[in-house]
C-alpha cells in the first residue's frame, strides 16, 4: 500500500491513516517491526517531528508500542468496525449496543451520522476506504445505491436498513417499508375494524420512504377501509373519535395525544395510534403506544455475525406490530 499525499488533510494524518490502514489490510501484523522515524522520514520527505507526532498518536491509542521510546511495533489486535447510521434515534442505539456488547474485545467502533446529507456521506466514505476491517452502512436513500460505496471491498460491507436499490451482491439487513407495511396491518385488520377512517401521517420531505403510501393505500382499499395521508398533524386539525393513526414522527405522536386530551379523548379507547420503530418511552406513554417496525436487535446479532464469522447474508427481516393500549 502506497502513500500518496494529497491537500485534503494534514501530512501528519495522512501517514498515521496510512500505517492504520496497512494494520487493518494485514500488511502489518501484530508484532511486526515498524520502518524507523528516519526511514518514513527519508520515504516520505517527512520532518522527523511529524513522523514522531504520527507514532505517538498511534501508541496512545494502543495501535503500536515501542522498546525504550525506539523499535517501534504493531501492539494492537484490534480490529476497526465503521458503522455509519443516517441519524440518531433510540432504535438506532440498539443496533450499536448489539456490536458494542456481543463484539469480542479487540473490536473497535467508529459511529458516524451523515444525516442524510450525501455530500457529509460520501465524504465519510471516500475518507474510510482501505482504513476499516469492516463497514456497516445505512445508506442515504432508499431508492438509490450511492456510488462511493462501490469504493469498498464487498466482503467488507453490509448494507442496514435502506435496501429497495440495485444491491448487486452485496451484504445486507435491510426492511420492507411496502409490502413489509402491508403485512404487517394485515395482522391487525380486525382490529381496525372499530375505526372509521385510518390515517397515515407521513410528511412529503420526510426521509421515511415514500412508496410506503402506496402500500398503505392498497391495504385500506383492499380491504374496505376509508382512509387519508395527511403530511403532518397541524395546529388546525382536529383529533377524531374512532379514527386511527398511523404515525412516523415522533412530535406527530405527541401532538395527537395533546389534542386528544384537549377533548377528553383517550388513546386506545376513543381512537387509536400505531408509531413507527419500537421505543422505550412507547411502553409507559398513555399505557403503552403500539408500535411498528424490525427486531433493531435482530439487525445488530446479524451485523455481529457478518463481522466476526465473515458471514454473506442478504435478508429483509419481517415488520411486526407490538400491540399495547393505544390499538
Amino acid at each position: 500500500m502506497e502513500l500518496q499525499f494529497n491537500n485534503k488533510n494534514t501530512k501528519l494524518q495522512q501517514l498515521t491513516d496510512y500505517i492504520q490502514r496497512s494494520i487493518a489490510a494485514d500488511e502489518l501484523k501484530v508484532g511486526d517491526k515498524l520502518p524507523s522515524i528516519n526511514q518514513l522520514s527519508k520515504r516520505f520527505h517527512l520532518s522527523r517531528d511529524t513522523v514522531f507526532k504520527a507514532f505517538t498518536d498511534l501508541k496512545n491509542r494502543k495501535i503500536i508500542d515501542s522498546v525504550h521510546g525506539k523499535n517501534y511495533y504493531v501492539a494492537s489486535h484490534s480490529k476497526n468496525v465503521l458503522l455509519l447510521l443516517d441519524e440518531y434515534t433510540p432504535f438506532k442505539e440498539v443496533v450499536y449496543n448489539s456490536l458494542r456488547d456481543k463484539l469480542p474485545s479487540y473490536y473497535e467502533i467508529d459511529l458516524w451520522f451523515h444525516q442524510y446529507n450525501e455530500h457529509l456521506f460520501n465524504q465519510i466514505i471516500n475518507n474510510s476506504v482501505g482504513m476499516y476491517n469492516s463497514y456497516l452502512v445505512m445508506n442515504y436513500d432508499n431508492e438509490k445505491f450511492s456510488e462511493a460505496l462501490t469504493k469498498i471491498d464487498k466482503r467488507k460491507l453490509l448494507l442496514l436498513d435502506f435496501g429497495k436499490f440495485d444491491k448487486n451482491g452485496y451484504s445486507y439487513v435491510c426492511q420492507d417499508f411496502d409490502i413489509g407495511l402491508y403485512n404487517a396491518l394485515e395482522t391487525i385488520k380486525d382490529r381496525l375494524r372499530k375505526y372509521r377512517k385510518l390515517f397515515f401521517v407521513l410528511n412529503k420531505y420526510h426521509k421515511h420512504p415514500q412508496s410506503s403510501k402506496m402500500y398503505f393505500s392498497k391495504f385500506c382499499i383492499d380491504n374496505n377501509f376509508p382512509f387519508e395521508i395527511i403530511d403532518e398533524v397541524s395546529e388546525k386539525m382536529a383529533i377524531l373519535e374512532r379514527a386511527f393513526y398511523l404515525v412516523i414522527k415522533q412530535e406527530d405522536l405527541v401532538t395527537i395525544i395533546k389534542k386528544g386530551k384537549q377533548k377528553n379523548l383517550r388513546s386506545g379507547n376513543d381512537y387509536g395510534i400505531l408509531a413507527y420503530n419500537e421505543n422505550p418511552l412507547y411502553e409507559v406513554i398513555e399505557n403503552g403506544i403500539a408500535s411498528i417496525g424490525i427486531n433493531w436487535e435482530e439487525m445488530g446479532n446479524h451485523a455481529v455475525d457478518f463481522i466476526v464469522n465473515k458471514t454473506s447474508i442478504q435478508e429483509f427481516l419481517p415488520t411486526e406490530i407490538i400491540v399495547r393500549d393505544s390499538l
